[in-house]
């Protein structure tokens, strides 16, 4: 199967993670949210800088557009690039779902890449130099569309997480541990996947590195109380 349609997925899944949705909300208030509270763009600093209806439009988006990156961007790419440079026959455009479920591998591998060039697109924006999210509420809607079962287990631990500790970043990162060793239990079979899955949890947790040193040091910022300097989990 040709490399473009696997450069093409990325780079459009890309573009569209790289939305920054929390900026962009912020910005609308008059607001820079990168000067403020944790400077994360993500949805815990959009909600603790710009209270809960606009933390919770920001989480729903970012998870959006991890979800329509995996849904849309490679059937787009299968209808738009394969039938030129594969010489398809006319009826292909018809039959885009049939071909995708009778290519499983390359279908598999287009929808992966998707969630990647999705949650790299969030963490490393190109609108706002490179620098974004810690993307769990992105991840969290790319494996809505690959593994939903195994977001609900995230989910699940997260809430759990999160409830008992009162620490927001805690949660994330305990989805993070989460949502890997339940793709590898559920579908160990499909080892791109999981090995994919792997990496964005140990990139989530890496993203979660400064929290981390705060939790260590015990000034982590507890839920529902506004940080003066620090703290999101998104």
């Amino acid at each position: 199967m040709p490399v473009l349609a696997y450069i093409l997925t990325a780079l459009g899944a890309y573009l569209l993670g790289s939305i920054p949705f929390g900026f962009l909300v912020a910005k609308a208030k008059g607001i820079d949210i990168r000067s403020v509270g944790s400077g994360n763009i993500g949805a815990t600093n959009a909600m603790r800088v710009l209270g809960k209806p606009a933390g919770i439009f920001v989480l729903l988006m970012d998870a959006l557009k991890g979800y329509l990156a995996c849904a849309l961007m490679p059937p787009l790419v299968v209808l738009c690039v394969l039938p030129s440079i594969c010489q398809m026959p006319p009826d292909f455009y018809d039959n885009t779902a049939h071909y995708l479920d009778t290519h499983a591998g390359f279908a598999m591998r287009l929808f992966v890449i998707a969630g990647i060039g999705a949650v790299m697109g969030h963490n490393y924006t190109c609108w706002l130099k490179f620098k974004g999210g810690k993307g769990i509420a992105t991840t969290g809607g790319v494996y809505l569309a690959l593994a939903p079962w195994a977001v609900l287990v995230a989910l699940v631990v997260f809430l759990l997480a999160v409830l008992l500790t009162k620490y927001v970043s805690v949660g994330s990162i305990s989805a993070a541990v989460a949502l890997p060793a339940t793709v590898w239990i559920m579908s160990p079979h499909n080892l791109f996947l999981c090995i994919v899955t792997t990496a964005l949890g140990a990139l989530a947790i890496y993203k979660h590195k400064s929290n981390i040193q705060r939790l260590m040091a015990g000034t982590e910022n507890r839920l529902g109380r506004k940080p003066p300097t620090a703290g999101g989990a998104k």
